[in-house]
């Protein structure tokens, strides 16, 4: 590989803390904005994004360094953009949560995720039941707020 600059965030796909998994912090998201505006201000830089399964803590990292770096967009444009690169995204809540606030945008955010569960629910129904059984039930909760519409 060419050198390249990283930062690697370690916890598990979760929404709630528990005695045992590692949940997502604000300060992993603080560390992920910070590497976002350091990326930003080197010209021709490339991001690559991931995680396990490429669904909710690599779409979530994605959406929120878009955010950060187009303050003047609607956040929706963002997890909409996340959402075409990545038909079955399901950013991490949790992580969105933090995001939000430490972005300032009021639960913007939050609610334009709403929208990317609610097609992914549509798409696949049957995620609905996995989702909640799994602990991501305010996910769910989000896709089906008229709020999120």
């Amino acid at each position: 590989f060419a050198p390249h600059w990283r930062l690697d965030l370690r916890f598990h796909d979760v929404i709630e803390p528990s005695p045992h998994h590692l949940a997502p912090s604000r300060n992993d998201v603080a560390r992920l904005l910070g590497f976002g505006r350091e990326l930003n201000d080197r010209a021709g830089s490339h991001l690559l994004v991931h995680c396990h399964a490429g669904v909710s803590r690599s779409t979530a990292a994605a959406a929120l360094i878009m955010v950060q770096m187009h303050p003047d967009r609607p956040a929706r444009v963002a997890l909409d953009t996340v959402a075409r690169m990545r038909p079955r995204a399901w950013p991490n809540l949790r992580m969105l949560e933090f995001g939000d606030a430490l972005l300032g945008r009021n639960g913007e955010i939050v609610a334009a995720a709403g929208a990317v569960y609610r097609r992914a629910l549509e798409r696949e129904p049957l995620m609905h039941e996995a989702m909640i059984n799994g602990g991501r039930g305010r996910e769910v909760n989000a896709a089906l707020d008229p709020a999120t519409r």
